[in-house]
């Protein structure tokens, strides 16, 4: 427990040194405290924003929930991130020129100057609900296995761990901003893929023993995953399943149109690369590297799995229960069954540092982007510096507020109502932005609250009448209808003018 606990205080005192590194260095080039924060001056290298973006897109949930993916979906997910690709290429080449050109700090700009003032708030605060629930129900699922694995037994109340780690971004982010992320991310993002290669070399190393090399052992974990039904990808012969590869591969590509392209959080990195072409290769580079990022996860769930199964334990019957189950058998050394030697990076300090490094460079990511945009696109300033620094302390404050509210309530049926609720509102985004994109007319402004509020509540509806006549589960397809509906609405409220 010391020593994870070390490597914790450790890992937290480089970061505020990058943090204070950044300030200083990027303060006199960059020409001010606000544009540091808001647009890093426009000077990042667009391979470091491309390997902390890999990081950044990795939250704490996905480092504990991809690896159990396998138990119920095998490796389908990965058909989804074949989908990411394409829209990492359409990110790249339709929505990065239109940024670059007209020289944004905030995306939703665009639609004040395309479509009127209504649609550039109702997308800001669209982006707005859907960040701060979104992120901080995230960071609230990590604080508790963090709780639960490490702080209980020391006493720390659940609220003193919320402020302390809400706190810590707030520190090492509140001057730099995105300034300072592109670097903090880059270091994150390092340690998370250490951690997790550290940990999967951990599990060959207990799931072929000293009877084979390092390399010997490495091929037959290859072999053996290779072999393994849960390593199944493609799902080719049924069109209803969720799990279906076009409709995976279409919703994959929208995922990212959406959700990275139209998403302030994602966008702020790439728009401080020097020039488009660079935001560009860092945006297909990225692309790119989330394939095999996901797949050494979906690896390593299918490695624990054969492990559980040839030492005779039963598999959790939640699959994100399965990389934490191993952990907490390994943090107690006594009562563990794998009987693996520990050592300074024992696996317990090692996913404690993964589960951080995940969590922290989203989250703080996150609330740099609620503060740009609540700046930029509701108080349509970027040059007030105290205003900035008072917004961004008051979202740290509502990013601690409800992660407590999460966890006072503690009902599993509101955190699923809150992930349907985030994902719903991330439509209509989809349609203000393809509206002014590939059509030539503008839009009866006063009306686009209304039309942006009742596609997601039509979009439900649909969803259950389709469960109940055909039997058809909408997936992440459900975003597709969401932003088309969106699209309807505002074609049927068009101006001509």
């Amino acid at each position: 427990m010391n020593i994870t606990l070390t490597i914790v205080i450790v890992y937290f005192l480089l970061l505020f040194a990058i943090s204070r590194w950044t300030v200083g260095r990027r303060g006199v080039a960059c020409g001010g405290a606000n544009d540091t924060f808001f647009r890093a001056g426009r000077r990042s290298p667009w391979f470091m924003v491309a390997f902390g973006m890999v990081g950044a897109s990795i939250s704490g949930i996905t480092f504990v929930s991809v690896p159990g993916m396998v138990l119920t979906s095998q490796m389908t997910y990965l058909q989804l991130c074949l989908g990411f690709i394409l829209g990492y290429v359409a990110v790249a080449y339709v929505l990065l020129p239109v940024y670059y050109r007209l020289g944004l700090t905030s995306i939703y700009s665009y639609l004040g100057d395309r479509l009127g003032r209504r649609s550039h708030q109702t997308g800001t605060w669209f982006f707005l609900l859907s960040k701060l629930l979104g992120a901080s129900l995230k960071f609230y699922v990590v604080c508790i296995i963090l709780q639960q694995l490490a702080l209980d037994a020391l006493g720390v109340p659940f609220a003193v761990t919320v402020v302390v780690m809400v706190a810590l971004i707030w520190l090492y982010t509140r001057r730099g901003g995105v300034g300072t992320l592109v670097f903090t991310d880059t270091f994150q993002t390092f340690c998370l893929f250490a951690a997790l290669l550290l940990i999967i070399y951990k599990v060959v190393a207990l799931r072929y023993g000293d009877a084979l090399s390092a390399v010997d052992a490495l091929w037959a974990a290859v072999r053996d995953i290779a072999a393994d039904s849960r390593s199944r990808v493609l799902v080719m012969d049924q069109w209803q399943s969720p799990h279906y590869f076009w409709k995976q591969l279409f919703s994959g590509m929208f995922i990212v149109v959406v959700m990275t392209g139209l998403d302030q959080d994602m966008m702020q990195k790439n728009l401080t690369c020097r020039t488009l072409r660079e935001a560009q290769k860092n945006m297909c580079t990225y692309g790119v590297a989330f394939l095999p990022a996901n797949l050494l996860f979906l690896a390593l769930g299918v490695l624990l799995a054969q492990l559980f199964e040839s030492q005779g334990i039963g598999l959790p019957a939640l699959g994100d229960e399965l990389l934490p189950q191993f952990i907490r058998s390994q943090a107690n050394p006594q009562s563990s069954i794998f009987n693996l030697q520990s050592s300074i990076f024992n696996l317990e300090s090692l996913f404690v540092i993964g589960i951080v490094a995940a969590s922290f460079s989203s989250a703080d990511s996150a609330l740099t982007s609620l503060t740009t945009s609540y700046c930029v696109d509701i108080r349509r300033t970027d040059g007030d510096e105290r205003l900035r620094k008072r917004t961004h302390l008051v979202f740290c404050l509502l990013f601690a507020i409800f992660i407590l509210v999460f966890h006072h309530v503690n009902s599993r049926s509101l955190i699923d109502a809150i992930y349907t609720i985030v994902s719903y509102t991330y439509g209509p985004l989809l349609g203000l932005f393809a509206f002014g994109l590939f059509t030539p007319w503008g839009v009866r402004d006063r009306w686009v609250p209304l039309v942006c509020v009742a596609s997601p509540l039509v979009s439900h509806c649909l969803s259950l009448l389709a469960l109940h006549l055909w039997g058809y589960h909408f997936g992440y397809e459900l975003l597709l209808l969401n932003g088309l509906l969106t699209f309807g609405g505002l074609f049927a409220i068009k101006s001509l003018e």
